[in-house]
């Protein structure tokens, strides 16, 4: 008797545990839907310029980045969340490693503030009997023409 009222309540307590929840609250705020037309006029473009950047990943995990991140977003799409987010016009990223790249170009070119269009070198090397998902170094050259707004 004693048992069967002890494992109810203790039933009863998972239960209560099991079905309260923690409350989460996010504020966001939409976009407007605002054009600005800007025209070469309104740039000052560098010559072409290049980065590279290198990530290892071991069973998927880059553990060189693996709680920073340096990446770079795209007006249309974009390679993850990112706290450094930079301009990318005419590109969609393909990899992260791609925007490690495009985060060193413009952090070795102070002073601009959109990149043009980059392009893409990519090398990728599986030094494990070829197995990617094992092991896989992939090295990224970008180079593009940066912009500062006149």
């Amino acid at each position: 008797m004693i048992k069967s009222v002890i494992f109810k309540l203790v039933c009863l307590v998972i239960m209560v545990v099991g079905f309260s929840s923690c409350t989460s609250v996010h504020k966001t705020m939409k976009e407007p839907n605002l054009r600005v037309e800007f025209y070469k006029a309104d740039f000052s473009l560098s010559p072409q310029v290049s980065a590279e950047a290198t990530a290892t990943t071991i069973l998927g995990i880059d553990f060189e980045r693996l709680f920073m991140k340096q990446t770079a977003n795209s007006e249309v799409g974009s390679s993850g969340i990112s706290l450094a987010t930079l301009p990318v016009i005419g590109n969609v990223l393909g990899d992260k490693t791609s925007g490690y790249a495009l985060y060193e170009l413009l952090n070795s070119n102070q002073g601009y503030d959109v990149i043009f269009y980059p392009q893409y070198e990519t090398k990728v090397v599986r030094p494990l009997l070829g197995l990617g998902f094992l092991m896989k170094t992939t090295t990224v050259k970008t180079t593009a023409r940066l912009g500062k707004l006149n």
